[in-house]
């Protein structure tokens, strides 16, 4: 038996990552599981990685900064499995780089927010309806190391402290409903959006060089896997996390403590 037999889980941005790592997972513990991203081909890999047929797998093209393509995947989950138990806010990201704060450039720090943060709203208040109906939900919000602490461009950082608050926020409202919410945090992860090359070409050092750093600024001194995530992204998913909510909890192998 798995730890989600039964269960419905939603995973946005399970294309690639993170978010594939934990649709791989969820899917091997017996879970039946649909993801979302930009990309089909991602998302049907995914699927695949874990196993999962039509029966127990779909993909949903959808761009979570839209607002009705943000909800489509659980409303995917509750037409196709008539229930959603398990929703993981994962997309993120940076949208335009590094705004300057002098220039004002709204769109580049707005955007941001939109993909991190606002996302997460609107998936969350789709599924939000039916896991009050059915009196249990895990709601699972992807943050960052920069959710702590500083590191990230200043959009993202301002949106990944805001997922915080807000998963606090709502981890009160959903209580008494048999339903929780967290926030588990990576710090430097393995994934197609860590790219050493790019950070290297802007700070005019070497890969080798940036990957190095990266890894001083965590106590056990590596970069993690995605798949290091997924025991805790499942504990919190599960029966056994049932008292676990409100809580930040980081998978990050002791970035800046």
């Amino acid at each position: 038996m798995g730890q989600l037999d039964g269960k419905v889980a939603v995973i946005t941005g399970g294309g690639r990552g993170i978010g594939a790592a934990i649709a791989v997972r969820y899917g091997m513990e017996g879970a039946s599981v649909v993801v979302s991203s930009r990309t089909a081909s991602d998302l049907e890999s995914t699927l695949a990685a874990a196993g999962l047929d039509e029966s127990r797998g779909r993909a949903v093209v959808a761009d979570a900064s839209d607002r009705d393509d943000a909800r489509s995947p659980v409303y995917e989950a509750l037409d196709h499995f008539g229930r959603v138990d398990v929703l993981v806010n994962n997309v993120g990201g940076n949208t335009g780089g590094d705004p300057d704060p002098f220039a004002a450039v709204d769109s580049a720090f707005e955007d941001t927010l939109v993909l991190c943060l606002t996302s997460a709203w609107w998936a969350t208040t789709a599924a939000l309806p039916h896991m009050r109906q059915q009196r249990w939900g895990r709601i699972i919000n992807i943050g960052s190391g920069a959710s702590k602490t500083t590191g990230g461009t200043l959009p993202y950082t301002a949106a990944k402290h805001g997922l915080v608050g807000f998963t606090k926020e709502l981890a009160k409202a959903v209580a008494p409903y048999g339903i929780n919410a967290n926030v588990l945090c990576p710090g430097w992860t393995r994934t197609s959006l860590l790219d050493f090359e790019r950070i290297a070409r802007h700070r005019g050092t070497t890969a080798d060089a940036e990957e190095a750093r990266a890894a001083s600024e965590c106590l056990q001194g590596r970069v993690l896997d995605a798949d290091e995530l997924t025991g805790m992204a499942t504990l919190l998913a599960a029966e056994d996390g049932r008292g676990i909510t409100g809580q930040v909890i980081s998978v990050d192998g002791g970035y800046k403590v």
